[in-house]
């Protein structure tokens, strides 16, 4: 199955089949992938650790995958994973009439993740934020809560201004036990405050993926002609030819994001920049390598 682009997704149904259409076409990809063998049976089966009990074995899919599989138990959780959401109002940004805004997209990435979590019948919780903290669903694997999640992810609306580092600092006081946190945000915000934030996940041994959303005109900065540029967060407006300070914020905008994969990726940390324009297979492929390395 070839994936559906953002702004078809945007159009069909309600956020569950779009979660689902995402999920179901990312795990046939797999079978012709080298996460072969990793894709299906890690929903109903986990892999055989030395000390398990010889007799949970399962020979048929040793047979078909010449691996070895345990059975999972109906109340076994893998993990426990918090996704951080930016609501604020530079997430609504979008640089086309027909494309999806940074948080349309950023709410397809939750769903399918929490999706595909809770066929691993991982718990999983939202957490949706600005400058504060505006929704909390705490982390669950029961099948009514997936409902909850995604009604949830549906029914955002952009917020104020960012602060990322917030919800990192009040999740971290909260958190009982090591799992996972994912955020998704366009980490428009001050890098060194998220930086010192998500690196303290990490002292405590929590895994962490970090997705940095950014519409194309974010990246490639195509504007022509004179204009005024306004910050949504904080209104101020600025009078520029792109001709002019093209090669400047190009040059910021990347050295910004080498920034954060450079010390995200010494901190032991995912970083995936993410394109609002295309598929989510690299993000749900991401996730999928972070899980691997988990075990």
């Amino acid at each position: 199955m070839s994936p559906l682009g953002p702004a078809t997704l945007a159009r069909l149904g309600n956020l569950e089949l779009r979660a689902r259409t995402i999920v179901e076409g990312f795990l046939t990809g797999l079978h012709r992938s080298p996460f072969k063998g990793f894709s299906v049976e890690f929903a109903e089966y986990r892999q055989y650790l030395p000390g398990d009990d010889l007799a949970t074995l399962d020979w048929k899919v040793y047979a078909r995958s010449d691996r070895h599989f345990i059975k999972k138990f109906e109340e076994e959780t893998n993990l426990e994973c918090h996704i951080l959401l930016d609501v604020s109002a530079s997430m609504g940004y979008s640089s086309a009439p027909d494309a999806v805004t940074k948080l349309q997209y950023g709410g397809l990435l939750a769903a399918a993740l929490a999706y595909l979590m809770s066929r691993q019948r991982d718990a999983v919780g939202l957490i949706a934020f600005d400058d504060t903290i505006v929704k909390v669903l705490p982390p669950s694997a029961r099948a009514a809560h997936l409902t909850s999640l995604l009604v949830t992810l549906d029914r955002l609306e952009i917020g104020a201004r960012t602060d990322v580092a917030k919800p990192l600092k009040a999740l971290a006081e909260a958190i009982r036990k090591r799992g996972l946190v994912v955020l998704i945000s366009d980490l428009l915000d001050d890098p060194e405050r998220v930086l010192k934030g998500l690196k303290h996940f990490r002292y405590r041994g929590t895994e962490v993926v970090v997705f940095q959303v950014l519409d194309p005109a974010e990246l490639r900065f195509p504007f022509e002609k004179a204009a005024r540029f306004r910050d949504v967060e904080t209104q101020d407006e600025v009078v520029a030819v792109p001709g002019v300070v093209r090669q400047q914020y190009l040059k910021a905008i990347t050295e910004l994001q080498d920034r954060y994969r450079r010390e995200l990726q010494l901190a032991g940390i995912d970083y995936v920049m993410l394109d609002t324009s295309l598929p989510l297979e690299n993000a749900l492929s991401s996730y999928l390598l972070t899980r691997r390395r988990a075990y």
